[in-house]
């Protein structure tokens, strides 16, 4: 199972985008802070029997993650990936507007046989 992920967007991803990305797959979407949308805080969702956690901040994710996988938050438009204790912690950066001058990623992640991948892409090349 291949899964894109995006950061970030700053109200670049409207409501109707969401609706076609559903049309075409399943979307999930979490509320930034700067999304007027009325969007859930966090999401905890399974996929392939691995246990995901999307929320924007790092500063939001709970303490205990008893049986997460994956943690994927955003907020600081930096990429970063790191495992701590046996999860993945991602944060694909900011696909949206250019802002601090840091470059624009977003990240694919693979869930196969038990195994997670993450490709990072670089959308300035």
């Amino acid at each position: 199972m291949k899964i894109g992920i995006i950061s970030d967007t700053h109200n670049v991803l409207r409501e109707e985008v969401i609706n076609r990305l559903n049309q075409i797959t399943k979307t999930f979407v979490v509320r930034g802070n700067n999304d007027l949308l009325d969007l859930p805080d966090y999401l905890e969702i399974e996929m392939n029997q691995c246990l995901i956690y999307v929320v924007h901040d790092k500063r939001n994710i709970p303490d205990k993650l008893a049986g997460i996988d994956v943690v994927i938050y955003g907020h600081s438009h930096r990429y970063e990936q790191e495992e701590r204790e046996g999860v993945l912690f991602l944060n694909p950066g900011s696909c949206g507007r250019r802002r601090f001058s840091l470059p624009l990623t977003m990240a694919f992640l693979w869930v196969e046989d038990n195994e997670i991948r993450i490709e990072r892409i670089n959308l300035d090349d």
